[in-house]
């Protein structure tokens, strides 16, 4: 009798485990889960393992032979050279990004108001200076910037200016790395809000036309508020972009002169590779990671709070 139980009882639970696997198989979810399970494991092995190895690292000393905790941190606040880095990446971010939001604001706006036929040639023209390397890009301003052969110190010099040290003084240096950031940058925030700017219903701008709203008051009162959430998305990418930068102050000054254009990136390098102390390198690229943090939480909560309320 018991063996007869069992035998009708196994495959009952047979059939019904096979039941909710393909109930489960069925649901949304699950389905989106093992659609972007490759991805996760991508992210998973190329950015979290990543991630905290790096914290293990910091925590060690220059042999890395000893566990040292948070010494490689007091030793970096200790340092003069740590805060001007600290000062010089926040200026070159947040400066770069302003600009690259401006720029791209006004361009898209520009390229919105073409012809529809005559848009797809504007935006692959200008398009063209964010799909080249930036490397190689910058190895172009490097030349425009030489002291000796400068194109732009050749131009300036036919209206009596006389030649400027683009990366031999530090705040033309500074103004030389932001400026070729821009230039690199700003046909994302283009292309974006180019995009965002077709969105935007023409019955707003009709119905503010009708109530009296100049141009200014549109732009400000109908196309500002109907794009907040991608100006806001797409300044904290850029913002995570632009503190992680690296080949641009690499390949124009390498942290010149006297360390004042280094950032977080180019100076981890300097410290960790070039100084042979992997732990400190890694110690200073690890303090990007509070500052991004702040910043992505208050641009977040921003925009879940209008998502809230809308």
């Amino acid at each position: 009798m018991v063996d007869v139980a069992f035998q009708r009882t196994a495959p009952a639970k047979a059939t019904s485990a096979r039941t909710s696997l393909h109930r489960a198989l069925k649901r949304k979810s699950t389905m989106a889960f093992f659609l972007t399970l490759p991805l996760i494991l991508l992210v998973a092995g190329l950015v979290i393992y990543p991630a905290f190895y790096a914290i293990h690292l910091a925590t060690l000393n220059k042999a890395m032979t000893k566990f040292v905790g948070l010494g490689n941190f007091e030793f970096l606040f200790k340092r003069d050279t740590f805060w001007l880095v600290v000062k010089q990446s926040c200026i070159f971010a947040i400066t770069a990004v302003i600009f690259k939001a401006l720029i791209g604001f006004i361009v898209a706006h520009f390229v919105h108001n073409v012809p529809a036929n005559k848009q797809r040639r504007w935006r692959g023209m200008l398009l063209v200076p964010w799909v080249i390397p930036p490397a190689m890009s910058t190895l172009a301003w490097l030349w425009l910037f030489d002291p000796s052969y400068s194109a732009f110190n050749y131009t300036l010099s036919f209206f009596g200016i006389g030649p400027i040290p683009w990366t031999g003084d530090a705040a033309w240096a500074r103004f030389s790395v932001i400026l070729v950031n821009v230039w690199y940058g700003a046909p994302f925030f283009m292309i974006m809000y180019l995009a965002a700017l077709k969105s935007v219903p023409e019955q707003l701008y009709e119905a503010a036309a009708i109530d009296g709203a100049n141009w200014w008051q549109r732009i400000w009162y109908v196309t500002l508020p109907m794009m907040r959430n991608i100006i806001a998305i797409t300044t904290l990418f850029s913002l995570i972009v632009t503190f992680a930068n690296f080949d641009i102050v690499r390949i124009l000054t390498a942290g010149g002169p006297l360390d004042r254009t280094h950032i977080f990136a180019t100076w981890a390098f300097r410290v960790g590779i070039e100084g042979s102390d992997i732990p400190l390198g890694a110690s200073v690229s690890l303090f990007m990671a509070p500052i991004l943090a702040i910043a992505a939480i208050f641009i977040l909560r921003d925009i879940s709070k209008r998502g809230n309320e809308a």
